[in-house]
């Protein structure tokens, strides 16, 4: 991991005022050392963690993702009850879930055009809108 990709995650997590502890600046700076926006899930940094020579735990992914998601670095987003990406891109915006392979994509949000959302029930608001756009390669 280069200092500069180590430099860029220590500022991301200083942005919120996490403390930047060798875990947190460790996955920070993979997600976001290289200056591009990623989805990942839990699994996937925690091997690229691992393939970089980082002793962190599963548990300690989860609960750091879970964390840069409080703090407002991440969206959380989930394509199905049992399988949640992680976006550092923090913006609205729709994604494509690609089912053939299993990964997530910033979908073109200039493309959408929400019309209408139906009214919310008594004493609740509408707080946000997912849009998850499931894709497979044609057959």
């Amino acid at each position: 991991m280069t200092s500069e990709a180590v430099q860029r995650g220590t500022e991301w997590l200083g942005r919120v005022g996490l403390r930047p502890t060798r875990q947190r600046v460790a996955l920070a700076a993979l997600l976001v050392g290289d200056g591009r926006n990623r989805h990942v899930t839990a699994e996937s940094l925690f091997a690229a963690a691992k393939d970089e020579g980082d002793s962190v735990s599963l548990a300690t992914v989860y609960n750091t993702l879970r964390a840069f998601c409080e703090a407002g670095l991440m969206q959380e987003v989930t394509v199905d009850g049992s399988r949640s990406y992680f976006d550092t891109n923090i913006h609205e915006h729709p994604h494509f879930y690609w089912e053939d392979d299993g990964h997530l994509t910033d979908a073109p949000a200039d493309q959408m055009v929400i019309s209408r959302l139906p009214e919310a029930p008594p004493g609740a608001e509408i707080a946000s809108v997912d849009v998850v756009i499931r894709l497979r390669k044609r057959r």
